[in-house]
Formats: C-alpha cells, structure tokens, sequence
C-alpha cells in the first residue's frame, strides 16, 4: 500500500489562466477538461462563490515543482547552447530517443481518469521499444567496429 501523501498544487503549465483545475485534476487523478468542464458548469447553474473559490486557489495555491516558466527558460537556453557549440544532428536525434524513451506511459482504466487510451499506450510502447532497437544496433555495430578495437587497445596503453 503506497502511504506517500499527495500534496495539492496548482499546474500552471498545463492550465489555461492559473492552473487551479489542472492541479486538482491532478491531485484526484482526473482529466483536465473535466474538472474544468465541472467548473464552469458549477458557475453556470448557479454558483458564483466557485469562481472566488478558483481565485482563491490562485493566490493560496503553490506552483507545482518543475513547472515553472523558469523551467521552459533553460530549456531554451540549453538548446542555444547546444546550437553555438555546433553539435552534430545525429546527436539531437540520440537526444530526442532519449527522451522519448524516458517519458512514462499512464494508461487510464475510465474515461474521466488522466492518462492514455490502452490503443495509444500500446502504439507509444511500441514506438519506444522501436527507438530502443535502433540503439541497441547503434551500439553492437559500434562495438564490432574496428574504431572501437583501436580505441580499446589505445585506452590500454
């Protein structure tokens, strides 16, 4: 049994004005767009102290940890330091299976649970057990190579 204690935040990053409902959509395990449809729905039939509700997670409600702006920031200042130090493109395809690689696949069980269909979870498992393939070979045919038998005997001496 998973005793670790979720915390409620806002996401920013992933909401439309503040991120209240794309944090409580987190912390339940839901879809986005069905809090937010619960919201406006809630406003519109006649309660208005949800919008001070929503104001009020704005202000009392902390930023998720790692979706801040400063975060897409140095994401941009990376890739220009990347580009100033001229790497090559076979180098930003590696780096690009890497990530693709690396992100999780939640696939939901409901409708209104957060995560992936089962058919698009089944094709993103196969595109990453693709790109893994792909590197797999990368390295067997580096390491048959006779670059990587001179490299070996020159790291020896």
């Amino acid at each position: 049994m998973n005793n670790k204690r979720r915390e409620l935040f806002r996401n920013p990053s992933r909401g439309k004005i503040a991120g209240v409902c794309a944090g409580i959509a987190d912390y339940f395990g839901w879809e986005t767009w069905l809090v937010r449809i619960l919201v406006v729905s809630g406003v519109l039939f006649g309660m208005p102290f949800l919008i001070l509700g929503y104001v009020a997670g704005w202000f009392i409600l902390d930023k998720q940890p790692g979706s801040s702006p400063e975060k897409g920031s140095n994401k941009f200042h990376r890739s220009a330091r990347q580009n100033s130090t001229a790497r090559s493109s076979q180098d930003d395809a590696q780096n690009r299976d890497y990530e693709q690689v690396n992100e999780s696949i939640k696939v939901k069980a409901r409708i209104w649970q957060s995560g992936e269909p089962p058919k698009q979870a089944f094709h993103d498992i196969r595109r990453k057990f693709r790109t893994l393939e792909k590197q797999l070979q990368g390295i067997e045919q580096y390491v048959t190579s006779a670059e990587f038998t001179v490299s070996r005997e020159i790291n020896k001496l």
